[in-house]
């Protein structure tokens, strides 16, 4: 279908694809992991207010790497980790194909991320970590969350991917865990077309984070590094030492060309993005759609829309407007509703909480594009449309 009003409209624009020409046509260019993903490293590390960055091919390979970091920082190879249910499909399978065990756990809806009294329900002495997730743009993080990860010493893995810019006490979404992700997916708030990027306060986890993006080559880390296991394994040839059971992630520089260029209009469209999604939610008919959703901090990726009282009639309604109108749109909210039903996981060993706010979502909820080309005009006609269904 051609649509009027896509999910994401093309971020590539044309200063972006002179950056990359020029680029290529330099002589004598690296075009892999070279001087232009270290400056596009330090770039973001700026923007976000992080130590350390490390770019890598996407925000799914982020997932993986975050959950092995996790597993050598606590020396343990086997353990839980807390989850809602309601995220993308790698949030889930790096845990089960790292050997943990997933436990879900239920959303609040006013911010689509999962709750302290749901997270201590959870909570036991398998826990290693939580996988805290922004989901569309929301901020999942409160005070009384952290003082709990850090009571209980569990791993606090932030899921930025589709919510940079989000904050929370005036500070970005993922500066606060212990390590973070995020993704630049060609729909996300900025595209280096395929890419992520992981984030870390913590000199350690830097080491580890870029000996796991390039095969576990110590090589990839400090001189500390290098002489430590120089040191404790000289039977092995120093430039082909391999200390944690790495990926191949890495980055190109083409991709990183492409992050220099977009990261300069990211906080104009996180801006919009905002505004956009202010104006969806004051519009809305409250008896009709959902709209007590938490604004502050919010970076919107999406712009969401749940039915009340479970009225399957208004969302068919729903979904033939917006396919008359042309607007593209997703069922059951992020990443296709509920994981916990996916066939992927029949063969694993999952433990499921009450998901009653997630399956709920997944039945009567879905989500539309926002970003900056949308006008008011637009968003203001749809809602008028859809509060007359």
């Amino acid at each position: 279908m051609n649509f009027k009003w896509q999910l994401i409209n093309d971020s590539i624009t044309e200063s972006d694809k002179k950056a990359l020409t020029d680029f290529i046509n330099e002589p004598n260019q690296r075009f892999t992991n070279g001087r232009k993903v270290k400056e596009f490293e330090e770039r973001w590390s700026e923007w976000l207010g992080v130590k350390h960055s490390v770019m890598i091919n996407s925000g799914a390979m982020g997932n993986y790497m975050t959950i092995s970091i996790m597993k050598e920082k606590k020396k343990r190879r086997y353990g839980e980790v807390i989850v809602p249910s309601m995220c993308w499909v790698s949030d889930v399978s790096s845990i089960v194909n790292l050997g943990l065990k997933p436990v879900f756990v239920d959303i609040d809806f006013s911010n689509l991320a999962m709750s302290l009294e749901n997270i201590k329900k959870a909570t036991n002495d398998q826990t290693l970590g939580i996988v805290l997730v922004h989901l569309l743009g929301f901020n999942a993080l409160t005070d009384e969350l952290l003082d709990f990860v850090k009571e209980r010493n569990l791993y606090l893995i932030e899921d930025v991917c589709e919510s940079h810019g989000v904050q929370h006490n005036g500070l970005k979404g993922g500066t606060y865990g212990d390590i973070s992700v995020f993704s630049f997916y060609f729909g996300h708030h900025m595209t280096t077309i395929e890419g992520g990027m992981i984030c870390t306060n913590d000199d350690e986890t830097y080491e580890l984070a870029k000996m796991f993006r390039s095969h576990g080559f110590v090589r990839e880390g400090s001189d500390d590094t290098i002489n430590y296991f120089k040191d404790k394994y000289p039977e092995v040839h120093p430039l082909f030492t391999f200390g944690v059971p790495g990926y191949n992630v890495r980055s190109t520089e083409l991709n990183a060309v492409l992050g220099l260029e977009q990261i300069q209009r990211l906080d104009y469209n996180i801006q919009k993005r905002q505004e956009n999604f202010r104006l969806w939610i004051s519009l809305l008919d409250d008896e009709k759609y959902y709209t007590d959703y938490l604004e502050k901090g919010s970076s919107n990726f999406a712009l969401p829309l749940i039915v009340n009282n479970g009225d399957s009639g208004l969302l068919d309604r729903v979904c033939v407007l917006l396919n008359n109108e042309r607007v593209e749109y997703r069922l059951g909210m992020a990443g296709g509703g509920n994981q916990s039903l996916q066939p992927y996981l029949r063969e694993y060993p999952v433990i499921t909480h009450d998901l009653k706010n997630i399956q709920y979502a997944h039945n009567f909820g879905l989500y539309l594009g926002n970003h900056p080309e949308l006008t008011n005009e637009q968003i203001s006609d749809l809602c008028r449309e859809l509060n007359t269904l």
